[in-house]
């Protein structure tokens, strides 16, 4: 809503405030206060729910990006892989500072689209900068259940839906969503172990209970049959472009794999009539969720890849020029 420029100025014309005679102290919230950025996150995300989604499923989005910054203060950039310049055949790496950010994927009356709106973001540094400093290493999976859970006591009665992509289909990262109450939509291997549920345990069994039941057939050939029968679905802003028809079909199990906790899903493959894009597959943590409506949840994570893009080529958005002990250290 401020591109450009006198970002601060710009939201005062807007506010109304162009004759504020203190603009300056505005300015000083972000230079010199000392405040809790957790606390201002979960203000604002009152504030985002209290107005965009005040009943009803809340859908949340959690992703990392890099922000390209170079100099010798900068401490905490490391060598990632460029999720924007890399492909499934092709690995660029990129240096900079790895963020993980918590978005609320809100639809927004006026634009007449979902945006997805950062509330919580967080420092990822890598494995190498936690070394050399003596700190425990966080992965990118420890982050998100972080965030994810402060998420769930922030708003302890709300219906919450996250939406990930393909880095957070990990059975632990499941587990932990799905005993904190919230719902997961993520990626699925095509090559998935997927089971069906335990069978009762009768009566006088010895030895220890069993945890899944008879291997169901891998989704790749489930696809490949000629036996499964498809759904036509139409999906509205198909990765934020216009309405896509596609095929679907749906069943629950559980993902399983060993020494590691068992996951009731509910998958969802999806194909295009018209080929326009490989076959791909969907979990959700919630066996009773409708499929078209994961479908829908999830096409949204699109928005957060524009978020990223805007925020960087509009708004200018970037940390402090000396990224030091000494900067941060109020």
């Amino acid at each position: 809503m401020a591109p450009g420029q006198r970002t601060v100025a710009s939201l005062l014309r807007i506010a109304g405030l162009s004759r504020e005679r203190h603009f300056v102290n505005y300015h000083r919230v972000l230079s010199r206060a000392a405040w809790c950025p957790r606390a201002g996150a979960r203000i604002l995300l009152g504030l985002l729910v209290d107005t965009f989604v005040p009943d009803g499923p809340m859908v949340i989005a959690i992703d990392d990006t890099i922000e390209h910054r170079r100099g010798r203060r900068i401490k905490a950039k490391g060598i990632y892989r460029d999720p924007v310049r890399s492909s499934d055949a092709h690995f660029v790496k990129t240096s900079g500072l790895r963020w993980m950010s918590l978005m609320l994927l809100a639809p927004i009356p006026w634009a007449g689209r979902v945006w997805a709106l950062p509330v919580l973001t967080a420092l990822a540094p890598s494995e190498r900068f936690c070394q050399e400093r003596g700190r425990r290493h966080k992965t990118l999976l420890d982050w998100g259940r972080q965030m994810a859970l402060q998420a769930r006591r922030w708003l302890p009665e709300r219906d919450l839906i996250l939406v990930t992509d393909s880095g957070f289909s990990a059975l632990l990262f499941l587990d932990a969503m799905r005993r904190a109450g919230i719902t997961a939509i993520t990626r699925l291997r095509l090559d998935a172990a997927l089971y069906e549920p335990a069978p009762m345990r009768l009566p006088g069994t010895l030895g220890r209970p069993r945890r899944k039941g008879a291997r169901l057939p891998t989704l790749a050939e489930v696809l490949a049959a000629t036996s499964t029968h498809w759904q036509t679905v139409r999906v509205p802003g198909w990765y934020g472009a216009a309405e896509r028809t596609i095929e679907i079909t749906s069943a629950t199990a559980v993902w399983q794999h060993g020494g590691l906790p068992v996951v009731p899903i509910r998958w969802v493959l999806i194909r295009d009539p018209l080929n326009r894009f490989a076959p791909q597959a969907l979990l959700c943590t919630d066996p009773t969720r409708d499929p078209a409506q994961i479908v829908r949840w999830f096409v949204r994570r699109w928005q957060v890849e524009v978020t990223f893009q805007e925020a960087r080529s509009h708004l200018g958005i970037e940390t402090q020029r000396q990224w030091s002990d000494k900067a941060i250290a109020r």
